[in-house]
């Protein structure tokens, strides 16, 4: 749609109307934060009963509906829009726009608007996504997404060491001032480097800790039609490195795929491509939008967020995926109790620590651990309702949290929806807000 939008700022009206799938994309303080986190720049109509879904007679998302001056519904079309389909609806729009002039019947200006953002106080972060600590540098990498930036701090002290990124959104490589993202996510660390995946760019950057140059090592800036193809990856959400080998969480195309980090081989780990929850063999199985990754040495961890589950699959050999939790794209909720009878919503990260896996179960605000053991899922953190509320474990809020990391007896929580880091005591669920500084 920016697209579409930037090539026609005076001739075409671009209205959203969200259905949503999940509970919590219902309650429009959600959907409204979401606009915010998106850089949405058209009106959205929070539809949660489906009115207009009926009316326009819709049965997937996405569906655009092109309408013409006089309101006639001129086209209908179900699924996204790629590559050559968008130019294709743009010189639609075109002609009818051209048409509409030509009968005095269209008015060219700009809808005058007042953006969610700009109603909102400038914050230190801006729905940071995924958070990272290094105990052993004493520092705290964080994807501040929507500042399209990677900015470090000290772990003890939360005061800002450095920052990666200019905070204009691109694809640039350079110095560390110099350098663009676009709404960055994952993270992870090597000895001498930190990668990212830089989602809206569809690209794995690099970057050199000692200089803080940044490099990009695996995608052009395009995003590919399904699966990675002719270097083109699609909306890489997640990184974790071992050793020499960076897996990618590649959540638009329902994949995991490898970056060798010596030569930049890009190879398919798990997935066939196809949106569903499938065990089996990791080339056969299927995926759903897959959005966080963690590992406890043995297995790759995955939050397999549309299909609200906990999934994993062997880092070696080839071994088969197999879920721990979660039922299907359409089953969520928040039930905890053996893993075959538990329900999600939404999770968006995993980490592991101890033998436990922990993940943000983010549409339901909690934190909540996983014992692979026992096959036993509990709530960790949160009481469930959105908000900024430290204290114990039960009295504690998040709001919509996307990132976490474990270090020592902590874990670090990107709360997104609160632009705010938070640490949570992975022995009794006690929550603070890490006082961060310039």
């Amino acid at each position: 749609m920016r697209k579409l939008e930037e090539r026609f700022p005076e001739e075409l009206v671009v209205i959203g109307v969200h259905s949503g799938k999940f509970t919590a994309e219902s309650e429009t303080y959600n959907v409204r934060a979401a606009v915010m986190r998106l850089d949405v720049r058209h009106p959205v109509v929070n539809d949660p009963n489906y009115l207009l879904w009926r009316a326009y007679a819709v049965r997937a998302w996405p569906t655009l509906v092109v309408i013409d001056t006089e309101g006639r519904v001129l086209g209908v079309h179900s699924g996204e829009l790629r590559g050559e389909e968008i130019q294709a609806l743009g010189d639609f729009i075109g002609e009818i726009a051209a048409r509409a002039d030509s009968q005095r019947m269209l008015e060219r200006a700009r809808l005058p608007m007042l953006l969610e953002k700009q109603k909102q106080l400038e914050t230190l972060l801006s729905f940071p996504g995924k958070v990272l600590a290094d105990p052993a540098g004493g520092r705290l990498f964080v994807a501040d997404t929507d500042h399209h930036r990677i900015v470090s701090f000290g772990l003890a002290d939360g005061k800002r060491r450095r920052v990666y990124g200019s905070g204009e959104p691109g694809l640039r490589d350079g110095s560390s001032g110099r350098a663009r993202f676009h709404f960055p996510q994952g993270l992870a660390l090597t000895d001498h480097a930190l990668f990212v995946a830089d989602t809206e760019n569809h690209a794995i950057r690099r970057i050199a800790l000692d200089s803080g140059t940044v490099t990009t090592i695996a995608g052009t800036g395009e995003q590919a039609v399904g699966p990675p193809a002719d270097g083109l990856l699609n909306s890489p959400w997640d990184v974790l490195a071992i050793r020499d080998v960076l897996y990618v969480a590649m959540a638009g195309s329902h994949q995991i795929w490898t970056v060798n980090l010596r030569d930049h081989d890009l190879q398919l780990f798990a997935g066939d491509g196809r949106e569903a929850l499938q065990d089996g063999p990791r080339l056969q199985a299927r995926l759903a939008q897959p959005s966080g990754l963690a590992t406890d040495g043995a297995l790759l961890w995955l939050a397999d967020s549309e299909t609200s589950s906990l999934r994993a699959v062997p880092l070696r050999g080839e071994g088969e995926v197999l879920t721990y939790a979660g039922k299907g794209l359409i089953e969520f909720g928040d039930r905890d109790g053996p893993a075959e009878d538990a329900l999600l919503q939404h999770p968006l990260a995993v980490a592991c620590a101890d033998g436990f896996v922990y993940t943000a179960d983010s549409y339901n605000n909690k934190i909540k651990v996983l014992d692979p053991e026992q096959g036993v899922i509990t709530t960790l953190s949160g009481g469930g309702e959105p908000g900024l509320q430290d204290g114990a474990a039960a009295d504690a809020s998040f709001w919509e949290p996307g990132g976490l990391s474990a270090a020592g007896d902590s874990l670090y929580v990107a709360d997104t929806n609160n632009h705010a880091i938070r640490v949570v005591n992975r022995h009794t669920g006690e929550v603070r807000t890490l006082e961060l500084a310039e």
